[in-house]
C-alpha cells in the first residue's frame, strides 16, 4: 500500500473527523503520513489563544481536544524522524528555495515514495515546484 504525506490541514481534518469526499478518496486505500512542521503548526494552532489559521474559530474546549490527539498522533500516521531527512531537506532548500517546512515535506514523500496532499487553499507555487522538479506527486485537495 502506498503512503500519502498530508499538510496540517489535511492531517487536522482526519483527525476531528472531517473528511470531505476528496480526502476521503485519497487515503481510502492508502497509509497516512505527515511531517514533523506539519504537526508542530497544528499544534501550535491548537494551544493559541486565537486558535491561527487551522483552528482560530473553534472554542477553547475544541483545540484542547486536538492538541490531546496530536500528543498520541496514532501510530498508524507516520511521522519520519527529522534527523533522516535533515540532509536531504538542506539539499531541497538550496536547490529549489522553499522553506524548511516546504522541504521537509518533499523530503518526507521522496523517502517514503509517497504523494504530497495538500488542502487546496493552501497550495504553494514553491513546494509544487520542488515536488516536481524531485519527481515527487504533488495534489491539492478540495475540504
Amino acid at each position: 500500500m502506498s503512503h500519502v504525506i498530508l499538510d496540517d490541514h489535511l492531517l487536522r481534518d482526519v483527525l476531528v473527523g472531517t473528511t470531505g469526499p476528496a480526502l476521503r478518496r485519497l487515503i481510502a486505500r492508502r497509509e497516512l503520513a505527515t511531517t514533523n512542521l506539519y504537526v508542530y503548526r497544528l499544534a501550535r494552532s491548537a494551544v493559541s489563544a486565537g486558535g491561527g489559521a487551522l483552528s482560530g474559530r473553534w472554542s477553547a474546549a475544541r483545540r484542547r481536544e486536538l492538541a490531546e490527539q496530536l500528543s498520541v498522533l496514532p501510530d498508524s500516521i507516520a511521522v519520519l524522524p527529522m534527523r533522516s531527512l535533515a540532509f536531504r531537506m538542506a539539499s531541497i532548500a538550496e536547490d529549489h528555495r522553499v522553506s524548511t517546512l516546504g522541504a521537509e515535506a518533499v523530503a518526507a514523500a521522496e523517502a517514503l515514495e509517497a504523494k504530497l496532499a495538500v488542502w487546496d487553499g493552501d497550495d504553494g507555487p514553491r513546494i509544487r515546484a520542488a515536488a516536481d522538479a524531485t519527481g515527487v506527486q504533488y495534489l491539492t485537495v478540495e475540504r
